[in-house]
């Protein structure tokens, strides 16, 4: 079981560090935030933030707090979400 998280793991910090947008968007996401929010942290566009956090939502790294909104969502990492960000943050 903690051989298949750990692997999980590995994957999904190869995947967001061939990405350096992934990288940098997951590194600015603390707490609960808007896309706006994390935008104007990020430096990159809504579109384009937007466009991250729904690849970080398949594969479980953020989840959505008010889906039912169609404006104003928040986001918030999930536990595996912040393991893999706190794991990039240490290089």
């Amino acid at each position: 079981m903690v051989k298949n998280r750990l692997e999980g793991e590995i994957k999904d910090i190869s995947w967001i560090k061939r990405g350096k947008q992934r990288r940098e968007i997951i590194i600015h996401i603390k707490g609960i935030q808007t896309p706006s929010e994390i935008s104007k942290k990020s430096g990159y566009s809504l579109n384009h933030t937007s466009r991250i956090l729904n690849e970080f939502k398949k594969h479980r790294i953020i989840k959505i707090l008010n889906p039912e909104e169609k404006t104003g969502r928040l986001y918030q990492l999930t536990i595996k979400g912040k393991i893999v960000r706190d794991r990039l943050k240490e290089e």
